[in-house]
């Protein structure tokens, strides 16, 4: 694996390289830029995996879960995004989306990436009350969970 550029000067979030008055090589540092931010717009992954694919396509982006191995050692909850014929990682930030092809749902990054679950609905019998109560605060901790809305 190619070791990653560093760049001097670059923005706050995603380190996005900036150009600087008198720059050389200026299509180097936007297309860095552009490669980052088409991963990073509306993202969508494929999926959630520890290993990377044995025949990604170009473009392909996963979600590395833990424990990371092979190539992806090291990058548990990064976005890794294939470029180039070699796998970029992009670190999320809190508050991050990305829709999860495979699993039809979106996840939320904070420290973690999470979704929301389906939870059960009441079901008969005497505790119906109890039941529908119990069912409805799972409902609310989903959307707490899924970002829609607020964990506290």
């Amino acid at each position: 694996m190619p070791d990653p550029i560093i760049f001097t000067s670059v923005t706050p979030h995603y380190s996005l390289p900036l150009l600087f008055p008198g720059q050389a090589q200026k299509e180097f540092y936007v297309n860095e830029a552009l490669s980052l931010l088409d991963s990073l717009i509306h993202s969508s992954v494929e999926g959630m995996a520890t290993t990377p694919p044995l025949s990604p396509s170009e473009g392909d982006l996963w979600l590395i879960a833990a424990p990371s191995q092979d190539s992806w050692a090291g990058f548990e909850h990064h976005i890794a995004s294939y470029q180039g014929n070699a796998w970029r990682f992009i670190e999320p930030k809190p508050g991050m989306r990305v829709f999860d092809k495979e699993q039809g749902q979106f996840w939320l990054f904070d420290t973690q990436w999470s979704a929301g679950s389906i939870s059960g609905e009441p079901q008969g019998g005497t505790n119906i009350d109890a039941e529908a109560r119990a069912t409805i605060s799972e409902l609310v901790q989903v959307l707490k969970n899924s970002g829609i809305l607020p964990r506290n």
